[in-house]
Parts: C-alpha cells; structure tokens; sequence
C-alpha cells in the first residue's frame, strides 16, 4: 500500500488537539474508562517515559508510583479511549527513552524542570 493512500485512510482517526510531548514531561492522561453500563474519565498522572510510532499508531508510556509501586501504562494518543493529555511540567533531559528512571528512588528520581520563557 502506497504511504499516500495509507495517509489518506488514517488522516480521519487522527486527534488534532494534541500537546507536544516528550520523554521527562509529567502529564496526566485522562483515559475512558467503561464499567458495566456507564463511562467514566480516570487521570493518569506520572512522567513519560517514551514515545514511540508515528501516525494513527503513535504511543506514549507512562509511569507513576502508586502506594510505593510503580505502574506503566502506554497509551495510543490517537485512541478515543483517550479523552485528552494535559502537560502538566516540561521536563530536561538527555535521552529519548527513560528507562533508567525505573531504578530512581527519592531525590534522584527528580526530574529538572524546564523553565518556560516569556517572550515579549
């Protein structure tokens, strides 16, 4: 299949209110969540850890600490599963993929922020 014509099939499911997002940034997910008969909206808060895919199958991984455990989700961004991502902090760091944030504890596990200029 020619990348135009796949371009084309996928441009409808494709969200355009999105925040630009990368690894180190805190957000918070606010994923759908359905339970018997009725829909309801769950924030995910935590720090991204990766993103990864491009297009409709573009993916974003999560990770927070919960009652001292850490838990991972990896959302689709364009699923409408996903009602919307808000970034929370822009986070400075050095690579694409955090994985050794997994292995931080306490106030090595911080993140420096990335100070947001005003321009006049």
């Amino acid at each position: 299949m020619s990348q135009q014509l796949l371009r084309e099939i996928t441009q409808p499911f494709m969200k355009s209110d999105l925040p630009e997002m990368t690894s180190g940034d805190t957000v918070a997910v606010h994923a759908k969540i359905v339970e018997g008969g009725k829909e309801r909206i769950q924030i995910f808060e935590g720090v991204v850890l990766k993103v990864q895919g491009a297009g409709v199958a573009k993916t974003v991984t999560v990770r927070k600490v919960f009652q001292g455990v850490g838990v991972e989700r990896t959302f689709l961004i364009h699923s409408p599963r996903v009602a919307r991502f808000e970034v929370k902090r822009r986070g400075k760091v050095r690579r694409a993929r955090i994985y050794y944030f997994r292995q931080r504890r306490g106030k090595s596990a911080r993140i420096r922020e990335i100070q947001q200029t005003k321009k006049a």
